[in-house]
């Protein structure tokens, strides 16, 4: 008994040292942050009371915050005032503002890029390509990507004057843009497929509010096109970066019944330690299913395809996926302000966390590894099935991805592609359905034409070190002898970028016929015409749909 007592007591202290130690730990904590905080504030004093020139609080405040908060993780950020809009338009999908996005291209200009269909912009006439010269009469080359941002989005019914240039023609005109609330689509696209119209196909753009209440509707909307009867779904989460958790567990109800555990979140305190489970009966328990995922699949996209295979309710076909297995949570920190902050981890059913990388312990120079393969940690799917942690979602059946080259990157870094569809698209006044169009060998050797025309379109970085090293030796005054063969180098670069746009022509050709016909059908005449043409994940989808046996042996 006595022994027993003093176990007891033995634990009870130990158990009230703990506590006082995260106490003093807390305390500790409390008082860096004070003293911190009056240091920033004194030096906010005196460099606005003696800074020889006068200085900017705002600005300053948000270089310092976002300086501190990048030794974090990159979701960690704070959101200012100005850039609240932003962030209600990717987490609501939708905003007051002209249907279309810019970007600085090689020649600093700000050309126009996808607007959006029906939209704004589009109504007004822009298309992709065009270029911005003025808002509301005042030139805008002194201003950044943000400010031009900023007087885009405005009250629906109000309008803006904008001036644009012809990208061919170089004629500058006026356009008039009436601001809307710009929707921006969930579901991408929606149709029967396959060799009997009988698989339901639909691709999910993002996670926002009520896109399970959408994506239920148009799968009742298909099932009912094909007299009630389907042979399978094909969900397509390819190139989807997430958003809102709760969403992703409601679209897992659509397929796992009741009462089952989709996703759980761990973090520093308990009161983030949560379990997020199916509500509801599902649409459907038997329905053959595939996820589509790629590299760019994050977040929230993961969830349903973690959670799909850990119950081995479908199949994941594609490459693996990005690897986020974090969860933000916004806090408002007054004056309109918010800080987006990283809370917990989440983890699928079998109870493993993709998260892919460790900001936990980063390099001494800040920079941060992928988990070894060798720590990761095997799990079991329901059935049995091996799957790991560590490393986003590994499919069911993988596709190889297309290379990506240091050609592919620069021609698509450097915007060559975009500008050649440009050019393609105020010389073809039409093209043929989306379902049917594709770039042909006639059009490849024209591109091929006009690239050679192009020098600095595609500079890849051996050649820029090289522009580097002739100036370097210019200035060094080295002898005709080493420029010489320094030139002879650039060309014999040069020939084989000629060679490599060859060696590469089907990627090349696939990635022009989505970016032109984007410009006639917009986004959804681009998934159409993949669907039609090139898409191996959606050939091994219904392949393996149609196929009931091996769809079996997978899940086995």
């Amino acid at each position: 008994m006595k022994k027993s007592l003093l176990l007891l007591f033995v634990a009870a202290a130990c158990q009230h040292l703990n506590v006082a130690a995260q106490n003093k730990s807390a305390t500790d904590n409390y008082f860096e942050i004070s003293k911190n905080l009056e240091i920033t504030s004194n030096i906010y004093k005196e460099l606005n009371e003696y800074y020889v020139d006068p200085i900017e609080p705002g600005r300053m405040l948000k270089n310092s915050l976002d300086a501190m908060l990048k030794g974090l993780d990159p979701y960690t950020v704070y959101i200012s005032e100005s850039e609240i809009e932003d962030h209600q338009l990717l987490s609501a999908g939708e905003y007051g503002g002209i249907g279309a996005s810019i970007f600085k291209s090689q020649g600093g200009h700000f050309v126009f890029d996808a607007p959006i269909q029906n939209g704004p912009a589009d109504k007004a006439g822009i298309r992709s390509g065009d270029i911005l010269v003025a808002i509301d009469g005042k030139p805008i080359d002194k201003l950044s990507i943000e400010q031009i941002g900023l007087l885009f989005r405005g009250a629906p019914k109000t309008s803006l004057d904008i001036g644009i240039r012809h990208p061919v023609t170089q004629k500058v005109s006026s356009k008039r843009i009436i601001r809307e609330s710009v929707d921006i689509p969930t579901i991408n696209y929606a149709a029967l497929i396959g060799r009997n119209k009988d698989i339901a196909y639909v691709h999910l753009g993002q996670f926002t509010p009520n896109c399970s209440m959408e994506l239920r509707y148009k799968l009742d909307s298909l099932k009912a096109a094909n007299q009630n009867k389907l042979s399978g779904v094909v969900l397509d989460l390819r190139d989807n970066p997430g958003g809102l958790l709760d969403e992703a567990v409601k679209i897992c109800n659509l397929f796992v019944d009741k009462g089952q555990t989709i996703v759980t979140t761990k973090g520093n305190s308990d009161e983030w330690d949560k379990s997020f489970a199916t509500t509801g009966p599902a649409w459907d328990l038997q329905i053959p299913l595939t996820v589509l995922i790629n590299s760019a699949s994050a977040s929230a996209s993961e969830i349903v395809a973690g959670t799909i295979q850990d119950l081995d309710r479908g199949i994941v076909i594609g490459q693996r996926s990005y690897g986020k297995g974090l969860v933000q949570v916004i806090k408002n920190i007054g004056y309109n302000s918010r800080l987006k902050i990283t809370t917990a981890k989440y983890y699928t059913p079998s109870g493993r966390c993709i998260q892919s990388t460790d900001y936990s312990h980063k390099n001494p120079d800040g920079s941060v590894n992928s988990i070894a393969d060798s720590l990761k940690v095997l799990f079991k799917t329901r059935k049995g099935r091996s799957v790991y942690d560590g490393g986003g979602i590994e499919p069911d059946l993988n596709i190889v991805a297309g290379k990506n080259t240091t050609l592919i990157s620069s021609l698509q870094s450097g915007k060559v592609l975009f500008d050649y569809a440009t050019l393609y698209y105020h010389k073809h006044t039409s093209i043929a359905p989306a379902r049917e169009y594709y770039f042909s060998a006639a059009d490849f050797e024209d591109f091929k034409k006009w690239l050679q025309s192009q020098p600095a379109a595609y500079q890849t970085e051996s050649e820029k070190k090289i522009e580097e090293l002739k100036q370097f030796l210019k200035q060094e005054q080295y002898g005709n002898a080493v420029q010489s063969a320094v030139s002879q180098l650039e060309q014999q670069l040069k020939q084989y970028k000629l060679t490599e746009v060859e060696n590469h022509k089907k990627e090349i050709i696939s990635l022009l016929n989505s970016e032109i016909v984007s410009r006639y059908y917009y986004q959804r005449g681009t998934i159409e015409n993949k669907l039609s043409k090139d898409d191996e994940a959606i050939k091994q989808a219904l392949e393996v749909l149609y196929d009931t046996r091996m769809y079996s042996s997978i899940l086995q």
